[in-house]
């Protein structure tokens, strides 16, 4: 399908969910397959993103993207593409993370732009899709898409209100230093525990064929 059609449908969509309905995995913008990780579906008993204060601010979309150092782009780029996979987790408990991160989106409530850097659907993958290849690109610039953790929605004395008692695991491995400065890189899975740390720690992640 070609790739600027497909990001149009993709915009259409993610419109819908942008304004308050809620969108089955199937329904959310995506450029390709993909499978929900368990902690996903674990996700489906914990609270809700926007009852957390984990919401996706759409209304703040394009500037984020411009702080995370990132343009804002009329189609996925093609010269580089592979995925990464994240799980947030809050003294053991998912935190799901959105759909449409990454996504700019206009006065008109409408979807207009997408960054190199974002999710489709709310499974934890996040998509390098990037016109240009040699880019780094990092956890902490797909926060500041999201907006927290030292992003812009920011709650003093909340989880999601800065870095401080966050834990970043890469593949099971308890990574040291910023957890912002953390590269992402192909068919990695990211951690980012508050508190108490999830049991069992997920070290793996499937990802379909083809990803």
């Amino acid at each position: 399908m070609n790739k600027r059609v497909l990001l149009a449908a993709a915009f259409s969509i993610f419109a819908a969910a942008a304004s308050g309905c809620s969108a089955s995995p199937a329904a959310t913008p995506s450029s390709s397959a993909s499978a929900p990780s368990s902690s996903a579906a674990a996700g489906s008993s914990s609270a809700s993103a926007s009852d957390s204060g984990w919401a996706l601010d759409t209304a703040g979309a394009t500037g984020r993207i411009k702080a995370a150092g990132l343009s804002v782009l009329n189609m996925e780029g093609s010269a580089e593409h592979y995925h990464a996979h994240l799980d947030v987790f809050v003294d053991g408990k998912p935190v799901a993370v959105p759909p449409g991160i990454g996504f700019s989106v206009g006065a008109d409530g409408k979807a207009d732009g997408i960054s190199a850097l974002h999710t489709h659907e709310p499974d934890g993958v996040v998509h390098i899709e990037a016109a240009q290849t040699g880019q780094r690109y990092t956890l902490g610039q797909v926060l500041t898409e999201w907006g927290v953790l030292d992003g812009s929605n920011q709650t003093p004395g909340s989880p999601h209100g800065g870095t401080d008692g966050w834990t970043v695991y890469v593949n099971g491995a308890k990574q040291s230093g910023s957890i912002r400065d953390v590269q992402l890189k192909a068919h990695q899975e990211i951690v980012l525990a508050y508190g108490t740390a999830p049991s069992p720690l997920p070290s793996t992640f499937k990802f379909p064929d083809g990803e």
